[in-house]
């Protein structure tokens, strides 16, 4: 990963402004855009109607109901999700100093979809709706755990250690959530393609509120590591030279951004290489200062997860396609020239 002494290309203020845009634009274009077309005139006029400010602009019920009903919740929905896959993978590249690290790359994400999924099977009755996003988090740090403590030798992460136990792991963590949607009941979980591919498709207000807290709390705190993960980019050494306490830093962080994975694995199911896309995006417009990457990544995750799921229920309709083939579509590219790039900057696979 490049040190964090490289300039930046634009400034900070417009790097944030250009992604509150693409966000904005995103959620106004998905409220309108659909099976049933909504004006822009009725999306301002539903939105001011739901808020108590009565202003006469025409709207059906119909379009009330698909727009607050379906759209909307379905939109904050991915939102969140985005969020917090974006800040998690900017998180994960800092910690982990390596810039391949991605929630689905290194396994976080399957490991929180069985995590989730056995929870919600287990312990439904008992924890309701939390069983979901804490499932997905004891899941997701357990995963972080093992390919942590495998890609780990002598105070660095090796890459090519780091991809293949993120496999693994990814690999039994599927195997596990595709188990389980074949003996539970529940709609969600026995959709193997929701565990594996992402959806958005069982987006309720419900849903929105559970995940929420989970991902406002990674979003909110994240960030303040900011320093600390620029810090810690120099090794070990030098971050404890700083006043660094590096172990619990890095533990921190890695239960933050696990907890906004799991959460979002929970509710949307796998959705790769949000957290891969966007943190390179921000750090190719603005340079490598991680106190912008990291808030930055997660407002640019929002936008590219509605854009995506805009573009998942529109391109093929009535047909839906999976969040999450479309973000591998976009991702695998872009994996494989990083792939090409970090072995040429280490100059082998170390």
């Amino acid at each position: 990963m490049s040190g964090v002494a490289a300039s930046p290309r634009l400034s900070p203020w417009v790097v944030v402004a250009v992604v509150s845009a693409a966000l904005l634009a995103a959620i106004l274009a998905s409220l309108a855009v659909g099976a049933v077309s909504i004006p822009p005139s009725a999306v301002l006029g539903i939105l001011l109607d739901h808020a108590g400010f009565h202003t006469g602009l025409d709207f059906t019920t119909q379009q009330d109901a698909v727009m607050w009903g379906i759209r909307l919740p379905r939109i904050m929905l991915g939102a969140l999700v985005g969020a917090g896959l974006g800040v998690a993978g900017a998180s994960y590249q800092a910690i982990f100093r390596n810039p391949l690290a991605d929630p689905q790359l290194i396994g976080v994400s399957s490991g929180a979809a069985l995590g989730s999924a056995l929870t919600i099977l287990v312990l439904g009755g008992v924890l309701g709706t939390m069983a979901g996003p804490l499932g997905g988090l004891a899941g997701g740090l357990a995963a972080g755990a093992i390919v942590y403590a495998l890609a780990r030798h002598e105070g660095r992460t090796e890459v090519v250690t780091l991809i293949l136990a993120g496999i693994a792991v990814a690999a039994v963590g599927t195997a596990g959530a595709g188990f389980v949607s074949l003996v539970a009941d529940e709609p969600r979980l026995k959709s193997e393609l929701f565990w594996v591919l992402g959806s958005m498709t069982f987006a309720t207000w419900r849903l929105v509120w559970f995940t929420l807290p989970f991902v406002a709390v990674a979003v909110v705190a994240l960030p303040v590591f900011g320093r600390a993960m620029n810090v810690s980019l120099l090794g070990d050494s030098e971050a404890r030279s700083l006043g660094i306490d590096v172990e619990r830093f890095r533990v921190i962080v890695l239960v933050l951004a696990t907890m906004a994975v799991g959460a979002s694995v929970a509710a949307a199911g796998v959705i790769g290489f949000v957290g891969l896309l966007v943190p390179h995006g921000v750090r190719l417009a603005a340079g490598p200062d991680n106190r912008l990457v990291v808030p930055a990544s997660a407002i640019g995750g929002a936008a590219l997860v509605v854009l995506v799921d805009l573009a998942a229920r529109t391109v093929a309709s009535p047909t839906e396609i999976p969040v999450g083939l479309l973000t591998a579509v976009l991702g695998g590219p872009v994996f494989l020239w990083l792939v090409r790039r970090t072995r040429r900057e280490h100059g082998g696979w170390g």
